[in-house]
């Protein structure tokens, strides 16, 4: 499924085209990403990358040199990663059942949640294999909650827990698979309601005010803040053999208005290890120049994605850059 060696290394089209950097990552001899659930960027635009491989947070300059790594015997299982305005990383461990505050050197300053102790399923409480976490303009805490329940939690800054909203189902506030959340600058709330492919939108007390539908299986969301801001979506492909090669449902990235108007689609109709095509698209970030790191999955997708036969091979792909294309 690999792409002919002659054709262009770029997606998108128009102000949305971008360049794929390969082998943007310089890692260490021997060391390996397996899956890269999340991305950030912090002031500096350096480049940390929360995976599952055996250093789960990994440090990159803006050109991919490796600077540090941290998070060994911390971390559980890598999955969301937000880049708090004051340059502490929020990091949402789904194995762990938590959320920790961290300094960018990996230092600890908060926990929420019990390590190693799940809530009931589907009770409601926090936590049930979290997902992700965001923060507001006032620095309130909100986590979503994820694969064992079908809620969002909101916290103070300093983790005291204000309020849950949600339950599992179709209709408008419920979730099937909440899966990611951002806010924006006016408190608004977007949740990647993943098995409904959709994005639903809340005030920042969790009133359902809209939702965003014509993508497939959201899965990664980043939003940009400019004078016109847009939201990065990373969409998951079809993932049943009698679905997978279906073209123009993913994997791919899109890019909305926060209105949720579709201004462009970036990536090949289908999955492939091709450098123009995604996996599994699973965390974003977007740095100050406007380049996109989209962390993949592709070890956890190999299996159901049909791009091989056997084990997923070492050094499977599963970070990118995307470099903008200035017009």
């Amino acid at each position: 499924m690999a792409l002919a060696a002659d054709r262009p290394l770029t997606l998108g089209s128009g102000e949305w085209t971008y360049r794929v950097e390969a082998d943007w990552a310089k890692l260490p001899d021997g060391w390996e990403f397996k899956d890269v659930a999340a991305v950030a960027v912090d002031a500096k635009d350096r480049v940390y990358v929360f995976n599952r491989g055996e250093h789960p947070m990994l440090v990159f300059d803006r050109q991919g040199n490796f600077l540090k790594s941290w998070g060994e015997g911390l971390f559980t299982r890598a999955h969301g990663l937000h880049m708090a305005p004051d340059e502490t990383l929020f990091c949402t461990d789904d194995g762990d059942h938590t959320v920790r505050k961290c300094t960018l050197d990996g230092k600890v300053l908060l926990t929420i949640g019990v390590p190693k102790k799940p809530a009931p399923f589907m009770s409601n409480q926090p936590f049930h294999r979290c997902t992700h976490t965001a923060l507001s303009p006032k620095g309130e805490i909100y986590v979503s909650d994820g694969y064992g329940n079908a809620c969002v939690h909101k916290y103070s800054p300093d983790g005291k827990h204000l309020k849950t909203w949600g339950e599992c189902g179709t209709d408008p506030g419920q979730f099937n698979l909440v899966h990611n959340i951002c806010c924006d600058a006016d408190g608004q709330v977007y949740v990647a309601d993943r098995e409904n492919h959709r994005v639903q939108v809340f005030d920042g007390n969790g009133r359902y005010e809209a939702q965003w539908t014509n993508m497939h299986r959201p899965c990664g969301l980043c939003l940009a803040s400019s004078a016109n801001p847009v939201c990065y979506i990373g969409e998951l492909g079809p993932g049943m053999a009698v679905n997978i090669e279906y073209p123009n449902v993913g994997p791919r990235l899109s890019v909305v208005t926060l209105q949720g108007k579709l201004l462009a689609r970036i990536g090949e109709p289908r999955a492939g290890l091709g450098p123009t095509n995604f996996i599994a698209p699973h965390g974003l970030a977007v740095d100050s120049h406007g380049d996109i790191y989209v962390g993949e999955v592709s070890f956890t997708a190999w299996p159901r994605m049909g791009l091989g036969d056997g084990p997923p091979p070492r050094g499977l792909r599963s970070l990118r850059k995307l470099v903008k294309v200035k017009n």
